[in-house]
């Protein structure tokens, strides 16, 4: 690392940590050629970090950080570094010489959830103006766009958290819906903790016993796939024992008769044959829920990771909805955001059919102001494209995108039906990766660029409650290595439209508050001098001297009248069900100790050291009818493929059910075996169920 010039030996500098939604806070020290961790009293994470965050500056120093571009001078050949000059070149040459073959969109854009606003703006930006091209998208389309497109049609708006994470200790009672809390967000269950000793009750969904259910008042232990069903069922318990809020029905939404003729059908004995869970169990969750003065109905990816996802998320809202919690005090409906930046990463136009606001491409009014604000004519910027599997699934087609950049994203690894994609991946005319190491993807790609680190560069993040946060810089980037801005600002150069763009992060910024303004996601009374004075700023937040808007939907919905909607949903089967030839579920998640494809967590030698490779949790009974022991190499199949990967056994996890992580490569790659079936809506890939088989491996 270099210091930075001038400055004292010793030195603190406060920041956020670079991996989940929770954006915990922590101070960067330096008082030599390395930064360590301390952890600080930040409103979200009071103190506490993981293991994760406690490890973080351990990236920073790897030696295999990238420092210089990479390129291959033929496809096959091997990598070799390059001065910027020549690798810029080589981008953009290929830009131009695809596009004049192919046309504009065959160049496509893929970014990343953990991008800062400011990237994720020009990003979209540098799609839409530099490359005149509708092939954009962004891996927070694997993460929560089933919950953001169920809000928006329920409420009108999408912000993970309607509420700050404070109102969590005060709720007299949760349903927690597939969300391991206590591996994938630690500090945030010191609420849940809170609340419980606030006398309050904690109801997990999930087909494990998580560290997370285990610590639950009540633990519903669903068969995957089935959380609608649920939550139908719940809300006909509800109906029948008068927990319903009928002025707040009646005064604040809309659409509830037919709701309730449409869970007319999920009685008990129904519901606990769709979903596994005991008869009791649901009348006890209802009546924990509906007795409760105030409640929080929170999803995650469980729910929401599914063909089905929207619909699913629209059933616990309007159970919510019902019970007359959303906008009042310690009560709502909510999502836990999971990726760093997965808030603000979608509402500045990153997505395939956004803008900056969380403006609509396809809306006249949003394209005729973006258009003011970028300079240009609105009817050059172009229309909405693919969504990112269906992006994926297009490589190298004809009328499909045959050149692609991804910043900050490590697709190879986080697709559903990796297989494929990789062969998409390889069938490319060009791909080009800015990362900070040789990632899975970047292995494949014929232009590497070296990006800076969070800890190397400031820019702002919005977390899981929808705070506006700083990272500061604490150090300079090796020699060598630029950020991602600098980085689209040259190749937007070098394509003729550098006027557009600045490589400077608070120059950006003051333009994402402009292009926001006015719309559903209002970032324009925010500044960094604020963020900093404040530790934090919520939006929607429209002028300087606006508060920010910690809670939302007090007094009215985000709808043209004001109201909430309920949305009648029917249960239907995942898209793949367990057969004769593929008799289990499959599903996956996360380990405590890594984070998303790994490319970060799986260098820090204290986390691979505890989980090295990939695995498959299974139960002892299921294990022994297969005659399977702990440790046994395994191969697990599914229609898409074969993953091979030692045995865990664990009671704690149901006995028709297999779990496996996703955050590594190679043999035991997770999405090797997941399912691409999409929710109509949202185009979410159902990568939280599929069927599949068991069998003992061999080397």
């Amino acid at each position: 690392m270099q210091p930075i010039s001038g400055l004292p030996a010793v030195q603190t500098f406060d920041t956020h940590c670079p991996y989940c939604a929770l954006q915990c806070g922590m101070s960067l020290v330096r008082g030599g050629p390395e930064l360590t961790v301390m952890a600080r009293d930040f409103p979200t994470n009071r103190g506490g970090l993981c293991q994760k965050g406690w490890t973080a500056a351990e990236v920073l120093h790897r030696p295999d950080r990238l420092t210089s571009p990479l390129v291959r001078d033929h496809k096959g050949g091997a990598l070799r570094p390059a001065a910027w000059d020549e690798a810029l070149d080589r981008i953009t040459s290929a830009i131009r010489a695809v596009q004049s073959e192919y046309g504009p969109d065959a160049v496509g854009v893929f970014g990343g959830g953990g991008l800062t606003n400011e990237k994720a703006y020009s990003l979209g930006k540098f799609a839409r103006v530099a490359l005149g091209t509708t092939q954009i998208d962004y891996n927070g389309r694997f993460c929560m766009s089933s919950a953001a497109a169920a809000s928006i049609k329920a409420f009108g708006i999408d912000r993970g958290l309607p509420f700050p994470l404070a109102d969590i200790e005060r709720a007299g009672a949760i349903l927690l819906v597939g969300s391991n809390v206590a591996e994938t967000m630690p500090p945030l269950m010191q609420y849940f903790e809170a609340q419980q000793k606030n006398r309050g009750s904690l109801i997990v969904v999930d087909p494990r016993r998580t560290a997370t259910a285990a610590a639950a008042t009540l633990h519903l232990q669903i068969t995957p796939g089935t959380d609608l069903a649920l939550a139908n069922g719940l809300l006909y318990i509800a109906i029948k024992q008068n927990f319903l809020d009928d002025e707040f029905i009646r005064s604040r939404t809309s659409g509830f008769e037919a709701v309730r003729r449409a869970v007319s059908s999920y009685w008990p004995d129904r519901v606990e044959r769709i979903t596994g869970i005991p008869e009791k169990q649901l009348n006890a969750a209802a009546r924990l829920l509906g007795e409760a003065s105030s409640a929080m109905i929170l999803t995650a990816r469980g729910p929401e990771q599914q063909s089905k996802g929207v619909d699913t998320v629209l059933a616990f809202i309007n159970l919510a909805l019902a019970l007359g919690k959303p906008g009042k005090l310690y009560s709502g409906y909510g999502c836990l955001t999971g990726q760093g930046n997965g808030q603000g990463g979608r509402e500045h136009g990153q997505k395939a059919d956004q803008l900056p606001g969380y403006r609509k491409i396809d809306n006249a009014d949003d394209r005729s102001y973006i258009a003011s604000v970028w300079g240009v004519a609105e009817q050059t910027i172009p229309g909405p494209g693919r969504s990112a599997y269906e992006m994926f699934d297009s490589l190298g087609t004809d009328g499909g995108v045959r050149g692609l950049l991804v910043f900050g994203s490590n697709p190879a690894i986080s697709v559903p039906r990796a297989g494929h994609t990789l062969q998409r991946l390889r069938a490319l005319d060009f791909l080009c990766v800015s990362d900070f190491f040789v990632s899975d993807t970047a292995e494949l790609a014929d232009v590497i660029l070296p990006s800076a680190q969070w800890a190397e560069e400031e820019g702002t993040m919005t977390n899981l409650e929808g705070r506006v946060v700083l990272r500061r810089r604490a150090t300079q980037p090796p020699a060598g290595v630029r950020s991602d801005l600098e980085s689209i600002q040259a190749i937007a150069e070098r394509l003729g439209f550098g006027e557009f763009f600045s490589s400077e992060a608070r120059e950006v910024f003051a333009e994402v508050r402009r292009a926001s303004a006015g719309g559903a996601a209002d970032y324009y009374g925010v500044t960094y001098e604020r963020i900093e004075r404040e530790d934090g700023v919520f939006w929607p937040c429209a002028a300087e001297d606006h508060p920010g808007t910690p809670a939302l939907f007090a007094d009215r919905f985000a709808t043209p009248d004001g109201r909430a909607r309920f949305y009648p949903v029917e249960h239907r089967s995942a898209a793949e069900e367990p057969d004769d030839e593929y008799p289990l579920y499959l599903t996956t998640g996360r380990v405590i100790q890594h984070y998303q494809s790994g490319t970060q967590t799986r260098r820090v030698n204290q986390l691979r050291d505890a989980v090295p490779e990939s695995f498959v949790e299974m139960h002892p009974s299921m294990a022994a009818s297969y005659g399977i022991a702990s440790g046994d190499l395994v191969r697990v199949t599914t229609r898409r493929g074969t993953a091979l990967v030692k045995a865990q056994l664990t009671p704690a996890i149901r006995m028709d059910t297999l779990f496996m992580p996703f955050h590594f490569g190679g043999p035991g790659q997770a999405n090797l075996l997941t399912n691409p079936a999409l929710d109509p809506v949202s185009r979410m890939p159902e990568f939280k169920v599929c069927a599949a088989r068991i069998e003992k491996g061999s080397e």
